[in-house]
């Protein structure tokens, strides 16, 4: 039991560390050059780190009560989803738009942020499971690894927003701009993702090699 307060104090950290994966910041990053507030766009942050910890609460859950196997095909599915979730929301940015940009749904990062969950829950609860092998501190450990997600992704959304905002109120061509570079980054990184799990990983091969997180 002593070691239980460093364990949770590492997987706040953990947490935290985990919002700022290149993917996470790719996604919130593109949908927040749409926003022209800096409430919105945190709120953004908070919206996606929530939806996430959902999903890991939901499925880490399921997988230490249930003692539900991973494969590394499984594992490697759930990323390519995150793959596929990059280009689409690139292909949104770039392509023309008719509609304000502050007409974002408010649920859209919520949503995103479970399907980036579906992908990180795997590999949070099998980091956990040889530390801790008690079911109740466990997830207690998944809740406070999600905590600090929400809290990583509020900031790291703040960090963006603040420069970006800057630029985007001075006019709207450059705003545009801005969303057109975010979008085009997101649909780059997202194929660059999808090859890597396909091929490189394996997904797609006889032989898949998945390492969780």
């Amino acid at each position: 039991m002593i070691s239980l307060p460093l364990a949770f104090a590492t997987s706040l950290l953990l947490g935290m560390r985990h919002a700022t994966d290149a993917d996470h910041v790719v996604a919130v990053s593109t949908i927040i050059s749409r926003e022209r507030s800096m409430l919105r766009s945190s709120g953004i942050g908070a919206m996606w780190g929530l939806g996430h910890t959902l999903t890991i609460l939901v499925a880490g859950g399921a997988i230490i009560s249930f003692k539900w196997a991973v494969t590394p095909r499984l594992g490697l599915s759930l990323e390519f989803v995150v793959a596929l979730m990059l280009i689409v929301l690139g292909l949104l940015n770039v392509a023309p738009h008719t509609h304000s940009p502050v007409a974002t749904s408010r649920l859209k990062p919520f949503f995103i942020g479970v399907v980036h969950g579906l992908a990180g829950s795997a590999g949070a609860t099998l980091l956990i499971l040889p530390l801790i092998d008690e079911a109740g501190w466990a997830i207690l450990y998944l809740v406070v690894f999600g905590v600090g997600t929400i809290v990583g992704m509020t900031l790291m959304t703040i960090a963006i927003a603040g420069p970006a905002l800057l630029v985007a109120h001075r006019t709207a061509t450059l705003q545009r701009q801005l969303r057109f570079a975010a979008g085009a980054i997101s649909l780059s990184f997202g194929f660059y993702l999808a090859w890597r799990i396909g091929f490189i990983h394996g997904l797609f091969t006889a032989d898949p090699k998945w390492t969780p997180l």
